[in-house]
């Protein structure tokens, strides 16, 4: 599981980042909303935990304008605000759960393992996959980016889905090669980089903001940047 803290005061942030990680969890930080807004909107997290009162962005307007941009990531707040409004305005603001401070610390792993299996159950039965302006229907086959529909052939396809599957994961080509194109990678065929450039000029070409990147020695990222 891939977790993302965002939260200012440092000392918790760390006590945090390490109880999680004994869980064999993946441990993201950011210490104010902004820089939290890009992570999550850049990299897949499994569950994204707030607290409310973050520097620059606040953590139910960080909170808003994810669920604005599509983010579906379940959201923990978690913070030493705890009225009913305050509970009221994080569920309002697109939270999932409310945990106020100070907490128990096996309370915390029982709601992040919950939120993480609803999660799962939820991208299961979900037949379309967002990042950004960019929505991929898997029933009807129909890719959109800013509601434009751009016609894809079957190849170009699942190669979008396996890059958008793994959305701030660097992806080699040999893993693409396997999963894509269920073959072992050769290294004297330049197959993949030629489908990469076909998507690039159909999903990015024409658009301000570029989703797919190469990272040279390593292969592809497919992230809002």
């Amino acid at each position: 599981m891939k977790i993302l803290i965002v939260e200012d005061e440092p000392k918790l942030a760390g006590f945090l980042k390490r109880g999680l990680e004994e869980q064999s969890w993946e441990v993201e930080l950011a210490y104010d909303g902004q820089v939290g807004k890009k992570m999550a909107s850049n990299y897949r997290f499994d569950v994204i935990i707030l607290d409310v009162n973050l520097p620059i962005l606040n953590g139910y307007d960080l909170a808003k304008q994810l669920r604005n941009d599509g983010l579906t990531t379940p959201i923990l707040f978690l913070t030493a605000l705890g009225t009913i409004d305050d509970k009221l305005d994080g569920f309002e603001a697109g939270g999932d759960d409310y945990l106020v401070k100070p907490f128990e610390f096996r309370e915390l792993i029982a709601r992040i393992k919950v939120l993480s299996q609803r999660n799962s159950n939820r991208e299961q039965s979900s037949q379309i996959l967002k990042l950004a302006d960019l929505e991929l229907n898997l029933d009807e086959k129909v890719a959109r980016r800013a509601g434009n529909r751009i016609d894809l052939t079957a190849k170009e396809f699942a190669l979008l889905e396996y890059l958008m599957r793994n959305r701030g994961r660097v992806v080699s080509r040999v893993d693409i090669a396997e999963q894509v194109w269920d073959i072992r990678f050769d290294t004297g065929t330049n197959v993949i980089d030629v489908y990469i450039n076909f998507l690039r000029k159909k999903v990015d070409k024409d658009y301000d903001t570029k989703l797919i990147h190469t990272v040279v020695g390593m292969g592809y990222i497919f992230k809002e940047e």
